[in-house]
């Protein structure tokens, strides 16, 4: 090797000798004049503690990021409201507040009932209806109850359907639809006004109230009044003589005619015998004699029964 070389790899060599010497020279001087040596600083360790790494982990958790964020907020607001709201002085100046409110906003002028009309009824029928639903006017709409005036109103006899509302203005309607009453019926409670379906519609004190209905008696008439309407339209030649028609045993019908004359149906297929009754009477004039009733209960063999006097005054011909 050159002895350049050699000389010069020596000189680094030399030169930290010379620098460890002079530390050591430098702690020996410290140490007898008294100082302290200073502390060596570590360096920070970049790696997170235990602590921050779990919480780390756990927070990339999706349930408890959401528990975080959603319920735990929510938790402690209801946890602060639910303190407030354990002091019954609080309670109840918020009950306070909320029946003051709620009384301000219903008795607002737009809110109120003022009138009441009722369409669709007749006079009778109106008055009653204001008697089952009464109202003190002026009302709040809130305080009104509908549902229940409405099952009031539907309950009166002669009312077949109805709609109870509010309108604007300030008035509560009432759209009535009444029941036509098609029949005057003589039960045990009297005389009634029943509709086409039966049903029944207002009480009568007297027939002549009503001598445009026709009278229908017996007992079942009230449930078969269809038929009983059907049979007088078809005597429509006799309708200035029907008086009534008559339910018998629930199962059949008799017409009832002026001077007391009876025209007696069957069970089955009435229309067929009545029809047969007329045509008789258009053809013979049958029921202008003196005959108390035509017996038509078995059709194939039809039976007059007359009076007294006529079978009197029949013997008497034919003894002649």
């Amino acid at each position: 090797m050159h002895p350049l070389d050699s000389m010069h790899y020596a000189k680094p060599a030399q030169a930290g000798g010379s620098a460890r010497v002079s530390e050591a020279v430098a702690r020996v001087i410290r140490a007898r004049s008294g100082q302290a040596e200073a502390p060596e600083v570590k360096p920070r360790d970049p790696a997170p503690s235990r602590a921050a790494y779990k919480m780390n982990r756990l927070w990339l958790t999706p349930s408890f990021r959401f528990a975080m964020r959603r319920i735990v907020p929510v938790a402690a607001v209801l946890a602060v409201v639910g303190v407030w709201a354990a002091n019954e002085d609080n309670r109840s100046y918020v009950s306070d507040q909320y029946v003051m409110m709620k009384s301000e906003l219903q008795n607002r002028p737009e809110f109120m009932v003022k009138l009441m009309a009722v369409d669709g009824a007749s006079e009778d029928l109106a008055a009653d209806i204001r008697e089952v639903a009464p109202v003190d006017f002026p009302i709040s709409s809130f305080d009104l109850d509908l549902p229940a005036m409405l099952e009031q109103i539907e309950s009166l006899d002669a009312v077949a359907s109805a709609g109870v509302r509010v309108r604007a203005g300030g008035i509560l309607q009432i759209d009535i639809n009444e029941r036509v009453p098609a029949v005057v019926w003589r039960g045990p409670q009297g005389l009634e006004m029943l509709d086409a379906d039966g049903h029944r519609v207002a009480s009568l004190s007297a027939r002549m109230d009503r001598p445009d209905l026709p009278l229908i008696a017996g007992e079942g008439a009230e449930r078969a009044v269809d038929e009983a309407l059907g049979l007088l339209e078809s005597a429509s030649p006799l309708m200035n003589r029907v008086r009534g028609i008559v339910r018998v045993g629930e199962r059949r019908w008799d017409i009832v005619l002026d001077d007391a004359q009876r025209i007696m149906l069957p069970e089955e297929n009435p229309f067929a015998a009545l029809a047969q009754v007329i045509a008789f009477d258009q053809a013979q004039d049958l029921l202008e004699r003196d005959v108390r009733a035509v017996d038509m209960r078995n059709p194939n063999r039809p039976t007059l029964r007359i009076s007294e006097a006529a079978r009197d005054e029949f013997r008497r011909i034919k003894g002649l």
